[in-house]
């Protein structure tokens, strides 16, 4: 599974420019912010799933590449859209196709912008990621088999707060499963500081306050802690115990800041990059759907 620190990973080009002018800084965040893409390795075909791949109009007048996989002879499915992590794709993201269409969801694997084989645009983000899932959600309510009323978003990572963000302003979201999210995105840029001992001031700040003006979002406003309260639909948070990119810590950030949000966190074994162990508690994600989209 593709990480978050691809975000930050040519940051120091931008930092050691300091000295050699403001243009010199400003192209190495830029190159920062620009996420890797990976191209697909499968689809759902190679599971033994029917599917069709689709284009999703998002915002800047790009579109996102889906799989679509309905439940046959369903006229009313619960559904879910998941969403992968920086630099990842919706491969990445196919362990859990099978076990939701067995448990009887309908599933939208979408590639965010920049990613896999959707549309290319002038940067990724946190917020980016979360127009994106908003419009997949928007296209998954108008499929014929899908009841609008109950569909879900999953994400990994970035992704994971970006459903989050996404949900905490589209009151339509029936549920949310959160994979692996940071509690706050200056918390994974300090971490990379001092991974690559630059100090916080004056490099670090001048940092997080240009990537904060580029995206057009204070990291304050989009962070899981701040957007987790203002969701009034159920949320379940899933953390790996021995995830060394986002300490399972911020998990426990995110939860403690729920405010009145019906939030239930799970613990998994296992760390930031794979789903294998969160196989083996498959059933407790899908329990967790089944029970929040319980037709009412």
């Amino acid at each position: 599974m593709a990480t978050t620190t691809g975000l930050f990973a040519a940051f120091a080009a931008g930092a050691a420019a300091l000295a050699g002018g403001r243009a010199a800084v400003h192209w190495g965040i830029r190159k920062g912010l620009a996420a890797p893409r990976v191209p697909h390795d499968t689809d759902p075909a190679a599971l033994g799933l029917g599917f069709d791949t689709v284009r999703i109009a998002t915002a800047n007048d790009k579109t996102l590449h889906g799989w679509f996989i309905p439940v046959p002879g369903s006229s009313a499915a619960p559904a879910v859209v998941v969403l992968h992590g920086w630099g990842g794709n919706a491969a990445l993201m196919l362990p859990l196709a099978r076990p939701l269409h067995a448990a009887g969801f309908a599933t939208l694997f979408v590639d965010a912008r920049c990613h896999g084989a959707s549309d290319e645009d002038s940067f990724a983000s946190l917020p980016r990621f979360a127009e994106d899932v908003e419009h997949a959600f928007d296209w998954l309510a108008t499929r014929a088999g899908v009841d609008p009323r109950r569909i879900a978003l999953l994400g990994h990572s970035v992704g994971a707060g970006a459903v989050l963000l996404a949900a905490s302003r589209r009151p339509q979201v029936a549920a949310v499963v959160s994979v692996a999210a940071f509690s706050h995105p200056a918390a994974m840029m300090r971490r990379w500081l001092a991974a690559k001992r630059l100090p916080e001031r004056p490099v670090g700040r001048y940092i997080l306050d240009y990537v904060q003006r580029t995206i057009g979002h204070r990291f304050d406003d989009i962070a899981p802690v701040a957007t987790v309260s203002r969701i009034r639909r159920p949320v379940l948070l899933v953390h790996g115990e021995d995830d060394e990119v986002v300490p399972i810590d911020e998990a426990h950030q995110i939860f403690a800041a729920r405010g009145e949000t019906p939030v239930e966190l799970i613990t998994v074994s296992g760390d930031h990059e794979s789903f294998a162990d969160l196989e083996h508690h498959l059933g407790s994600l899908t329990d967790f759907l089944r029970r929040v989209l319980a037709p009412r």
